[in-house]
């Protein structure tokens, strides 16, 4: 991947925006990046063609880049049909880029933090309108991690063909060229630090929004449940009302080719030792077909809010979530369980979200 320095990204801007076509989402980075001016560093990650047009995969970098330092990352438009997802993660950089002009608390804040944004992942399913990438294949489907456990039929990722839904790809041909080098940006800029945090906006599912960690490829709990339960308290202390249902993603579907199972797991085997948690926000969009019954007539309207002030209001909704996630990334040592205090919190989270599971006895001390 070529990293685009910031004056070279500035002074060929008018010819790239010549040379590919373009996206309102992508049109709308461009413009953030320009107005973030050196606070921001765009990163071109990999280009990719839709019929006769093509676009660059951006990604955006903030604050500061040293190897102590957590760092959260903002992803959106996984799915060409959410262009929802995208536009929250846009919004929320927008904000940033704003605030940067004179909120002196956020110039501290991104001393001891680093920002990473990748708000339109799949710009060639966006421009053709499908969920899909171009080459029909889902990427939250693709990655090389298959479900230990029967998974929904279709649903849970396919190889019959790319004329159905949510198909996985050829067996063993290589990752997407989107998903390859999201893997390879969360590899490089997350998984080395002690602490990370992604935050994966999509929607669709339910009429709730959801905050899902991993797994999706087992029913299994993940390394870090006291981590996840931990940051689950101090969002529901310091988020009052909000309207999440903070679960795992295997309550409601196990899927094969999970991009953030996938990178958990790699995680685990690069660095045993550091904390990385993938959340994936799962906007419920069946309320907005709900509130407007007609939307269920048009593909997008299935996906997103389709009248403005419902847009707007999503829009909002999620700005004051993502930012708590982000300080919460720069404040860890804060509200990360040690110790007993760690274990609590497994057994708490093995009960809240794992009743079936086996609880590990605790350790009775010896008689005096």
């Amino acid at each position: 991947m070529e990293r685009i320095q910031h004056a070279a990204f500035r002074s060929t801007f008018t010819v790239a925006n010549l040379a590919h076509d373009s996206l309102p989402e992508l049109d709308e980075l461009h413009r953030v990046i320009e107005m973030g001016g050196d606070h921001v560093t765009p990163q071109s990650l990999c280009t990719v063609r839709a019929g006769a047009r093509s676009f660059e995969v951006m990604a955006v970098t903030l604050g500061r880049d040293a190897p102590d330092v957590p760092a959260v990352a903002f992803i959106g438009g996984v799915h060409g049909l959410e262009r929802i997802g995208a536009q929250v993660v846009l919004t929320y950089l927008a904000s940033l880029v704003q605030r940067l002009k004179w909120d002196s608390l956020l110039h501290h804040e991104l001393t001891r933090l680093r920002l990473v944004f990748v708000p339109l992942l799949n710009p060639g399913g966006l421009s053709l309108g499908t969920r899909a990438n171009p080459s029909g294949v889902d990427l939250m489907r693709n990655a090389p991690i298959e479900a230990r456990e029967d998974v929904p039929f279709l649903v849970g990722g396919q190889r019959f063909s790319s004329a159905l839904p949510w198909y996985r790809g050829p067996l063993g041909a290589p990752m997407e060229a989107e998903g390859a080098a999201l893997c390879q940006l969360i590899t490089r800029e997350l998984l080395p630090r002690p602490f990370s945090l992604v935050v994966d906006c999509h929607s669709g599912f339910g009429t709730e929004d959801r905050l899902w960690f991993p797994f999706a490829h087992t029913r299994a709990p993940i390394a870090h449940l006291a981590e996840v339960h931990a940051l689950r308290r101090i969002f529901d202390q310091t988020q009052a009302h909000h309207p999440y249902v903070f679960e795992p993603q295997s309550h409601q579907y196990l899927t094969h080719g999970d991009l953030w199972d996938h990178l958990y797991l790699r995680s685990r085997a690069l660095q045993p030792g550091h904390v990385f948690l993938p959340l994936t926000l799962e906007m419920g969009s069946w309320m907005w077909v709900k509130k407007n019954p007609r939307q269920l007539f048009s593909r997008h309207g299935i996906f997103n809010p389709l009248i403005t002030h419902r847009q707007n209001r999503v829009l909002r909704r999620h700005l004051s979530m993502l930012d708590f996630m982000a300080r919460a990334t720069a404040s860890h040592l804060r509200w990360m369980p040690l110790g007993d205090d760690r274990e609590l919190h497994h057994r708490q989270a093995l009960a809240r979200w794992y009743p079936q599971q086996p609880r590990p006895r605790r350790r009775r001390k010896p008689p005096p």
